[in-house]
């Protein structure tokens, strides 16, 4: 599969995409509170995304998926579908937010704690928001995807957690998916060089157990093996000609380079 070399004029439409995005996650979080439902949720973004960005949320309908946002609680690892299930104290959701404005997508996740969190999920959430950016820092033209991969996977498994291996980030545009596959472990060196206009994920799974996952008979929500907890972050990435462009940034995330220096 060929990766697209997007234009300056479909980029400006990825970060217009990416912005609101973005925003449907600022907008969501004062609802994410105990006793609230995932399909609570669901209809509060669905709502948003179509009514008042006038945009397309780009999950539902999407080979089957029912609703709009994913959202992944505690130890579902991904595509965890809304439910009538409440939310309660000490649990962790991730949020998975795609929007399509004027065709192209923006793609983005976040995790969320109910409440005060337990020390092990607190350091969970913050090693796999650390391991995001850590493989953000390394995207510039030139270097290969396995150099991504590998600076992910070495600081996850320093700190003692492991990364899914059967899902990873992915080339994104007017396409949900397309090439190329960004995986989140891997040997420096390897896997195609990146380039100037290249549009991609970023989007790290990381478990506090082993890396090992099942598929729940939804056919969609991915879980740990061994049921230890599970978090994931995710960004929308632009490559410029020195660097990176994150077209997914929230506001509170304005010095996401200090929390890896």
């Amino acid at each position: 599969m060929t990766v697209t070399i997007k234009t300056t004029e479909q980029i400006e439409k990825m970060r217009i995409a990416g912005r609101l995005a973005a925003d449907v996650l600022d907008m969501i979080t004062p609802h994410v509170t105990a006793g609230i439902t995932t399909n609570e949720l669901d209809k509060i973004c669905h709502d948003y995304i179509v009514n008042e960005q006038q945009a397309i949320p780009a999950p539902l309908d999407y080979h089957g998926f029912p609703k709009s946002i994913c959202t992944s609680v505690n130890h579902q690892v991904c595509h965890g579908i809304p439910s009538d299930k409440k939310l309660k104290k000490g649990d962790i959701i991730n949020i998975d937010i795609t929007v399509i404005k004027d065709g192209f997508h923006g793609d983005t996740s976040k995790m969320f704690t109910i409440g005060k969190p337990g020390v092990v999920a607190k350091k969970l959430c913050d090693v796999a928001q650390k391991a995001l950016y850590i493989g953000i820092n390394e995207v510039k033209p030139g270097v290969k995807l396995g150099d991504i991969g590998h600076a992910i996977q070495t600081f996850a498994e320093s700190q003692h957690c492991s990364i899914v291996r059967e899902y990873c980030g992915h080339g994104i545009g007017e396409k949900f998916h397309e090439a190329p596959q960004v995986l989140h472990y891997g040997k420096p060196g390897t896997g195609i060089t990146l380039k100037e206009g290249m549009t991609f994920t970023i989007e790290p799974m990381v478990n506090k157990g082993k890396r090992h996952i099942k598929l729940l008979p939804d056919k969609w929500t991915v879980v740990t093996k061994d049921h230890t907890l599970s978090a994931q972050w995710e960004h929308t990435l632009y490559v410029t000609s020195d660097g990176v462009e994150v077209l997914t940034l929230r506001d509170e995330e304005a010095g996401w380079q200090s929390i890896i220096a």
